[in-house]
């Protein structure tokens, strides 16, 4: 028989039902999953020998849980993965505001009506997709949003009086009984609303105005905060604190390679697409080593934290902008190229919490300066290092590609080139490609020409070549070039 076309509270004990509160079950069902080798977290990227550990071992404990780290770091993801730990269906009392277990009631409604129908009371069944509720603390939150107030229209029409319980409106906590209620940026709640969370989570009962109310809720509690909260805006009270079993640190991504398969797996799959958008491996790279330059800038406040998010939404203005250029070249495949990079600027911006030098020299110049440092770190990785002082007769691997501009009067890349136009453009410069055959031999065609233009914008960064806007595009030039220009 299956559980949830039972109907009545006696059939369910007829079945042989256990009922069991919310932190055995979501204990029982993770040991379950660890001991058929199941992914308890899944998508959790980075996490597995760190953080997911940390969690399960909470969880064993039956522990009630901070998450504590900078902003995009996935907390509130990992609180709504904690979810699939949850029996898919669990029974409740027909028409209970506060999802009353029948073996264990709590409120005064699900206990009258087993008074009065016994064996007969009407069940309904919880879906665990339905047992997740989720409050941002913020300085305006009250008692009566989390807990409860007395209402005054209830007891009028109900003729009670105001020492009955029947008269309180309940908040989000005592509706979210037997589920996981999770409470973003915790500190950011006034210090009186964190005393009465101590209060349930210590003794149990609610006070509502003076009303004392013994109110056994069966809850997860899981809450989330920033480091930069304690000091910024709030702080969490020590008996509260004290009263939390775990505190987990949660962190960026150690590398690289974790960090784009992150941003892989969260960036918007758009099945509409006009067009096939090719992105190289190294583009994925520079955006990526973005957000770590970005953790190390002067002019960004590392105790805020960049995003991953900073991220994943670059990778989706990359991926548009080669994207906008094919349709108004009505192709239907493109590459991105490293010039696509300058549409992630709008994606950069509003991701950074900027220091006052950051602020001197403004938002728009930070992002292009953490693009720049990023592809002077990933060109080292790729070609030789320049020597800033080399003697006059020293040779370098990059002395063909300067040669061939100082005889160039001026190499153009237009905005909206074609396909072919651009890939024409850049093979043209026969030292460029010798360069890449001489260390990056194993590079595939289709990524040739980014990598060309990748080691443009390098040598301009390094101070080799020059660059300027055009009308439609850059034009690339020797540095003696500008040099005698400015001279004349």
């Amino acid at each position: 028989m299956e559980l949830t076309t039972i109907t009545t509270f006696g059939a369910l004990k007829a079945a042989g039902y256990q009922s069991k509160n919310i932190k055995t079950e979501l204990r029982a069902n993770l040991i379950a999953a660890l001991q058929a080798g199941k992914e308890t977290f899944p998508g959790m990227l980075g996490y597995e020998h760190t953080v997911v550990p940390q969690l399960e071992r909470a969880i064993l404990s039956k522990h009630n849980i901070n998450l504590l780290g900078l902003r995009g770091q996935g907390k509130t993801r990992i609180a709504r993965l904690m979810v699939n730990l949850l029996d898919e269906y669990i029974p409740y009392i027909t028409g209970s505001e506060m999802n009353d277990d029948p073996f264990h009631p709590i409120s005064r409604f699900a206990r009258d009506i087993i008074a009065e129908k016994g064996d007969d009371t009407p069940i309904s069944w919880l879906h665990r997709s339905d047992r997740f509720f989720e409050k941002l603390a913020t300085p305006d939150v009250t008692i009566a949003d989390l807990i409860g107030d007395i209402d005054p229209i209830k007891a009028s029409n109900l003729k009670l009086s105001y020492a009955d319980e029947r008269v309180i409106h309940f908040g989000m906590i005592p509706r979210a009984n037997r589920c996981l209620f999770v409470i973003n940026e915790l500190p950011d709640l006034q210090a009186r609303i964190q005393v009465a969370l101590f209060n349930i989570l210590e003794e149990g009962d609610v006070q509502i105005r003076g009303f004392k109310l013994r109110l056994p809720l069966d809850l997860q509690f899981v809450f989330t905060a920033n480091p930069e909260d304690y000091t910024n805006r709030g702080s969490i009270v020590t008996p509260l604190k004290d009263r939390i079993g775990s505190q987990i640190l949660t962190h960026y991504a150690a590398d690289i390679q974790i960090a784009k398969k992150i941003t892989q797996q969260e960036s918007e799959k758009l099945e509409s697409r006009t067009c096939t958008v090719h992105v190289p491996e190294l583009a994925r790279d520079i955006l990526e080593q973005i957000a770590f330059e970005a953790r190390e800038s002067e002019y960004i406040d590392n105790k805020s934290g960049v995003s991953a998010r900073m991220s994943i939404t670059a990778f989706e203005n990359l991926i548009s902008t080669a994207e906008r250029r094919a349709i108004l070249n009505n192709e239907k495949e493109t590459t991105v190229r490293y010039s696509d990079l300058m549409g992630i600027i709008p994606s950069i911006t509003g991701k950074m919490e900027l220091v006052y030098e950051g602020e001197q020299e403004g938002t728009s110049f930070v992002a292009q300066h953490l693009i720049s440092e990023a592809t002077k770190t990933l060109f080292l990785q790729y070609f030789p290092k320049i020597e800033k002082l080399k003697k006059q007769e020293q040779t370098t691997p990059y002395d063909a590609v300067l040669n061939w501009f100082f005889e160039a009067d001026a190499f153009e890349l237009s905005d909206e080139a074609t396909e072919t136009s651009y890939k024409k453009s850049l093979l043209s410069i026969l030292p460029l490609k010798d360069l890449i055959q001489q260390y990056q031999p194993k590079v595939a065609d289709i990524d040739v020409p980014f990598l060309m233009e990748f080691i443009l914008w390098a040598l301009v960064e390094l101070k080799q070549l020059s660059k300027k806007r055009t009308a439609d595009g850059l034009s690339f030039n020797d540095m003696y070039d500008n040099l005698l220009k400015g001279l004349s």
